[in-house]
């Protein structure tokens, strides 16, 4: 389903994250896994899916559940859609959902964020995480609209999914290299001498952690490579990033491609102790938190000994200058 609350990109394009019709939020990785392929393979092994129906204005999504399943994907016209919503939605039944979730048998309209149940068809906003505890009569769900809330959801998932370790007999983990928790980590990672993994957390494919870095509470996809004495915390990596030596990067959505040079690293408190604020569409908008880095767009290069102060954009393709400080 289309959202009422669109999530746009965080980490894609410079428009509003919020307002777009393309929730391209969908193709972000959960566990080496695009978002809406992870949602649908748990939906399938709890309910055994026929059809997975699309509007075509949101085609992009059609094209991952076609390319990373082998369920039969049917693309739907505007009107199609709008006839099983106003069909389907009047006679929807209650289902059972987590108390952070409310969920309400009420309008169409008002039911956007949440997952609706009838006898034949289950209804799934874009901007929604389905949870591994789910089961045929309760579903575990989560809807996010904003980076920080995308961040808690991979807290979340982190903890209650990643509840032992499961290493690879394809990853190299040096002798002095400390595992301290639950953690996944796959085929082809490196772990460098005095390096610590605190769980839970996830070390994507082909990724390298340097010597002497902490890596804590973070999902890393692939080939994402961290260099010396880092820190990384309950941050997330989409993936092939090249992050330099003596880098901090708290509180953060790190996208594709990014590049990092040496000492420089994100912000997530303010002097005042504060809430975090995050500029969308021009206006200051109360993420709620008083812990909150940065949002690095994809293909961005950061130079050395660059602070990205809290609450900050790096748009998509930026070049930031060595000894910047990024306040806008």
């Amino acid at each position: 389903m289309q959202s009422s609350s669109t999530s746009y990109s965080f980490i894609d394009y410079n428009e509003s994250e919020v307002d777009s019709s393309v929730p391209s939020n969908c193709s972000l990785y959960l566990f080496g896994r695009a978002l809406v392929t992870r949602n649908i393979e748990l939906l399938d092994s709890l309910y055994g899916l026929e059809t997975v129906i699309v509007p075509k204005k949101l085609n992009s999504i059609a094209n991952i559940v076609k390319s990373t399943t082998n369920i039969p994907v049917e693309e739907i016209d505007d009107s199609t859609y709008g006839r099983l919503i106003k069909s389907d939605l009047r006679i929807s039944h209650k289902i059972q959902v987590p108390e952070r979730n409310d969920f309400t048998n009420t309008t169409p309209y008002t039911q956007q964020n949440s997952i609706i149940l009838n006898k034949n068809t289950l209804f799934l906003p874009c901007n929604t995480v389905i949870g591994k505890r789910s089961n045929r009569k309760s579903i575990q769900y989560y809807r996010f609209q904003y980076p920080w809330e995308f961040l808690e959801i991979m807290q979340e998932l982190l903890k209650n999914e990643v509840t032992h370790s499961i290493i690879s007999n394809k990853a190299t983990i040096a002798k002095s290299a400390v595992i301290e928790g639950p953690c996944i980590i796959e085929d082809n990672v490196v772990i460098d001498d005095f390096a610590k993994i605190k769980g839970p957390a996830y070390i994507g494919n082909g990724s390298f952690i340097g010597m002497g870095s902490l890596i804590r509470n973070s999902m890393l996809d692939y080939n994402t490579n961290i260099g010396y004495n880092c820190e990384i915390g309950k941050t997330y990596f989409a993936g092939n990033a090249k992050i330099s030596h003596h880098n901090v990067i708290l509180d953060s959505m790190i996208g594709k491609n990014v590049w990092f040079g040496g000492y420089s690293g994100t912000a997530n408190v303010l002097l005042t102790r504060k809430n975090v604020q995050y500029r969308i569409n021009g206006e200051l908008v109360d993420t709620g938190r008083n812990h909150f880095g940065a949002v690095v767009s994809n293909n961005s290069s950061i130079g050395a000994s660059v602070i990205i102060l809290p609450g900050r954009k790096i748009p998509p393709d930026s070049i930031v200058p060595a000894g910047t400080i990024f306040s806008k």
